[in-house]
């Protein structure tokens, strides 16, 4: 059955959003040749909320402490998106890669799956 699953961030500088994941993150991975660096994520969980409009997805990373998680990765020169806000289900924000992409950052007020 499935034992695992591979997210793929498409990007317009792969070579620096790999080099976040590494030298930010601090993210182990393996070089699976071809310019691939694929990176070991923290335990993961897949939610499924309703929504209005057309599908979509977005990619969160959880932390425990968003006040000391925001603080390290705004001294390492990290822009962050969004301000800090309080939702019902945790605190919440976003970070930009360096390709462009956004990245959300949040602490769960909800039991964690993992």
């Amino acid at each position: 059955m499935i034992n695992g699953a591979h997210v793929v961030i498409y990007t317009r500088d792969a070579e620096a959003d790999r080099a976040f994941f590494r030298d930010v993150l601090g993210w182990a991975h393996v070089d699976a040749g071809l310019g691939w660096l694929i990176f070991r994520a923290p335990p993961a969980e897949v939610a499924f909320h309703p929504a209005e409009g057309e599908p979509s997805h977005e990619l969160m990373l959880m932390c425990d402490d968003i006040d000391a998680t925001t603080a390290e990765l705004t001294e390492k020169g990290v822009e962050l998106t969004r301000p800090l806000e309080d939702a019902r289900w945790g605190r919440v924000t976003g970070f930009r890669l360096p390709g462009g992409g956004e990245v959300g950052l949040y602490e769960p007020r909800h039991p964690r799956a993992t």
